[in-house]
């Protein structure tokens, strides 16, 4: 008796479970014959789910469903910029080598300003070019000239009172030593000579004059022309005919010294293009 109660529920069941199977079987006649089998279909994140018995799966979208438009111009309100989605905009007669930003024109500065004078000679000019040598009046201005005409003529007497008129005092005085004296000029000119009465600085100051000379800051303030051109050569840069030059002025036991000094520190004479004698001193 309860078998027969069992199986008419089922049975009460099973009919129940008829009419919507046969709606869902209708349904699916009316998809594409790509969605019509269940094993076609992919499983949502992997995951098969159960309700009620009834295993659901989601489907796939139809063939014929596209890709939503991209906003126009009327889904804004006035005066909304419409949302650019390709890019930046290229402009008309231009080409596609147009749109990419221009390499920055190098800077005039971008050079190396380098007017460093290497090592071996100096000083340089503005260009970078070692500052020509020159002898006797060559590229000397009248003033100039002059006052070395003068100068080696009284050098010439031995006559160091001669000096006094081209000896300037005051508040730029004439140098005669490196640090600032007092006292007359004329007496110190004759204690630094080695025979005490100035002679010996006579006959020096000649062989300066009688050696090539260089014109410094040409054009500027400071302008001078100073002698000898060793004042502004390296000592280890001399040739064979530069130290002739060099033994007319000093002993090669001097040169040695000047070697290990690293530069020329004996006399020079200085001339401003005025003519005014601005220094006639043995370095320190």
């Amino acid at each position: 008796m309860a078998s027969s109660a069992v199986t008419v529920i089922f049975n009460r069941r099973v009919a129940a479970l008829k009419a919507p199977l046969a709606w869902l079987a209708a349904c699916l006649t009316l998809l594409p014959a790509g969605a019509s089998s269940f094993s076609l279909i992919q499983p949502e994140d992997g995951i098969f789910q159960r309700r009620d018995g009834i295993v659901t799966v989601p489907l796939p979208p139809l063939p014929d469903q596209r890709r939503p438009a991209e906003p126009s111009a009327r889904d804004f309100d006035d005066g909304d910029p419409l949302p650019n989605t390709r890019g930046p905009a290229h402009i008309p007669g231009s080409s596609i080598g147009d749109d990419r930003p221009e390499p920055e024109a190098p800077s005039p500065d971008g050079a190396p300003d380098d007017t460093t004078a290497p090592q071996g000679m100096i000083p340089f000019a503005d260009d970078g070019a070692p500052l020509p040598v020159a002898y006797g009046d060559d590229g000397l201005p009248t003033p100039v000239r002059d006052l070395r005409h003068k100068l080696m003529e009284i050098a010439r007497s031995g006559d160091v009172e001669k000096l006094r008129p081209y000896l300037e005092t005051g508040a730029e005085p004439t140098a005669l030593s490196p640090q600032p004296v007092e006292g007359d000029p004329i007496t110190l000119l004759k204690d630094a000579s080695g025979d005490g009465d100035g002679v010996e600085l006579m006959a020096i100051l000649l062989e300066v004059l009688e050696s090539g000379h260089v014109r410094m800051d040409p054009g500027e303030e400071s302008e001078i022309f100073v002698w000898p051109y060793f004042t502004q050569v390296p000592m280890d840069s001399l040739d064979k005919r530069q130290l002739v030059e060099l033994f007319e002025l000093v002993t090669a036991g001097d040169y040695q010294r000047m070697l290990e000094v690293g530069a020329y520190d004996f006399y020079r004479v200085g001339i401003s293009p005025a003519g005014r004698l601005e220094f006639f001193l043995m370095a320190d």
